[in-house]
């Protein structure tokens, strides 16, 4: 079923000369303001005193809407989307009787509605911005978020992205969000617990672009998530913090993944930007399930899902955004353990699987290879301009994962053992061309990296060693 019905016609039981005379359309529409005006009326008086005061059973009543208003005030989300009736809803104060409803209506199904209209408002921007500096209106949409009707708090999470998304009233939403915790409560209890997939991947875009506008607030909401004993201080307790974020963006990035991948994308992306922040890389790492788990989950995405040695060359081009997200936390996760040497004791809280790491970074450099030539001579051609910014995006986005890709491929190259190497050469996941790719990719940033891997090369396969020092002369010189 249609959420939001299409606004009826204009004309309605002989009122075409009254129309046509002027005054009763809305802006250059073909909208009523006498029957928007007689709708609004009726939302007033389902939030007015007199209704206010109700039995139970009218109380039980509330909580449906009568079918005729809800068509009526579907009519009007749908129309809101027309910029001169929302500048009309603006100029006859809606957004008040709006706030009024979502503050005293128990019917989700109307607070959905009415968050809504408000999230169609709210794409035009001096609408979002009056709606953004009310700051009674913003306290209520807050109050939304913590809704228990799924629908409801879709809408809300939609208006909150509307409007976290206009650089001029950002920041009010980012401080207003910081002031109330359970705001983070709320999210969490989304992310972890919601089967709701539409709702998952709009929250979790609120999430990203939150962290995104703010470090501070990534901090905040890392700090908040950690949980310690009561019975125990802090300083006496040896026991790890849980920290709910990780996990939660975990639950939520299993959930949307076979169904949305744009949603698996974002919550990938809001864990990469919890990696840009020592105490978020800690987040992953400290609690032994919780680092297990988002090692384990972007293992299998890299090693079984993306970019298989089956896939076109050009799945690269779907993928890259998505793989540089996930590359870029794996190599966080890695390097933290190298530098507490657990890679070299064998003591470590993770069973690092190096080889397959290995072919899947190495594939994604060779497909970039095909991703980056530029089409010769296209017979669909738009605008030159056009195609060259388009390409210039892509190109950014690759040269994106190739740094991250290389960076990885480096700190693996560089715990790699003879034993390791050996096994690789035998499984081909360390053939020439592939160690010829990764070379073309590492060199020169990396040289040393380069220069120690083939001195153990040298002591596994001298032959295979010496094969790559011919096709890469500056390393036999330097050897």
């Amino acid at each position: 079923m249609d959420r939001n019905p299409s606004p009826p016609p204009l004309s309605r039981d002989g009122d075409e000369e009254e129309e046509a005379a002027g005054g009763d359309c809305i802006g250059s529409t073909v909208y009523s303001k006498h029957w928007l005006f007689g709708v609004l009326s009726g939302l007033i008086q389902i939030v007015s005193p007199e209704n206010s005061k109700s039995s139970s059973d009218d109380e039980e009543q509330q909580m449906e809407l009568d079918e005729e208003m809800e068509n009526e005030i579907c009519r009007v989300w749908d129309m809101s989307m027309d910029e001169d009736v929302a500048l009309f809803l603006q100029e006859f104060n809606a957004p008040d009787i709006f706030m009024g409803v979502l503050a005293k209506s128990k019917c989700p199904r109307l607070r959905e509605i009415c968050v809504g209209i408000l999230g169609n408002m709210a794409c035009f921007q001096e609408i979002c911005v009056s709606i953004s500096s009310d700051k009674n209106l913003g306290q209520v949409l807050l109050y939304c978020l913590c809704d228990s009707d799924p629908p409801t708090l879709l809408e809300t999470s939609r208006l909150l992205l509307t409007c976290l998304s206009q650089t001029e009233v950002a920041i009010v939403w980012v401080e207003r969000i910081r002031e109330h915790p359970a705001i983070y409560d709320s999210i969490c209890f989304i992310m972890s617990s919601s089967t709701n997939v539409d709702l998952l991947v709009k929250v979790g875009e609120v999430v990203d672009k939150l962290f995104d506008l703010d470090e501070k607030l990534i901090l905040e909401w890392i700090r908040n998530g950690a949980v310690q004993p009561l019975d125990q201080p802090q300083e006496d307790s040896e026991q790890q913090p849980v920290f709910r974020i990780v996990p939660c963006v975990l639950e939520a990035a299993k959930q949307v993944r076979s169904e949305n991948p744009e949603g698996l994308d974002v919550y990938m992306h809001i864990l990469q930007l919890l990696t840009t922040v020592d105490d978020g890389i800690q987040a992953i790492v400290q609690c032994p399930d919780t680092g297990k788990d988002t090692w384990n989950l972007l293992f299998d995405l890299v090693c079984h899902e993306f970019c298989q040695s089956d896939d076109p060359p050009i799945i690269l081009q779907e993928q890259k955004t998505v793989l540089a997200s996930v590359f870029s936390v794996l190599s966080a996760i890695y390097a933290s353990q190298a530098e507490q040497e657990y890679l070299k004791t064998g003591k470590g809280k993770y069973n690092f699987i190096d080889l397959p790491l290995i072919d899947s970074l190495i594939r994604v450099l060779q497909n970039m290879k095909h991703c980056q030539k530029k089409p010769e001579n296209s017979a669909e051609s738009n605008t030159e301009e056009t195609k060259k910014s388009d390409l210039t995006q892509d190109d950014f986005h690759l040269k994106i994962l190739k740094d991250i890709s290389c960076e990885f491929l480096s700190n693996i190259f560089q715990v790699l053992t003879k034993e390791t190497v050996a096994q690789g050469l035998k499984e081909g996941q360390l053939s020439k061309q592939k160690c010829s790719c990764a070379f073309e990719n590492l060199l020169p940033l990396y040289n040393p990296v380069v220069e120690d891997f083939l001195k153990i090369l040298r002591e596994v396969d001298k032959t295979f060693a010496g094969n790559l020092e011919e096709s890469f002369p500056s390393l036999k010189v330097q050897t």
